[in-house]
């Protein structure tokens, strides 16, 4: 049962604060946008929430694999997220070829 534990060194609590990275990165990402598009000042609402999801899911995953530092764990949140976002540009870019 030490996994639910919320101690300071749990993978709990470092799943926890990476996905709150990966939360803000997604929260970040949604405000870049709408700066950049300030005509469009309209939030798309299922777009809004599946970033904000998935970017917490992703940065869960990332902050589980930081054992024992949870400051890391919100970085590895915020950049597991944008490192997603960059390899898909990426793969875009080439045409998605595997």
């Amino acid at each position: 049962m030490a996994f639910f534990a919320l101690g300071p060194n749990s993978v709990a609590t470092m799943v926890l604060v990476g996905a709150i990275g990966g939360f803000v990165r997604a929260l970040v990402g949604i405000l870049k946008y709408m700066e950049q598009n300030r005509r469009e000042r309209k939030l798309r609402v299922g777009y809004f929430l599946f970033s904000v999801i998935v970017s917490a899911v992703i940065g869960g995953f990332a902050g589980a694999i930081c054992e024992g530092n949870w400051k890391v764990a919100g970085f590895a949140g915020y950049a597991g997220t944008d490192f997603i976002e960059s390899l898909y540009k990426i793969k875009k870019s080439q045409g998605l070829e595997t």
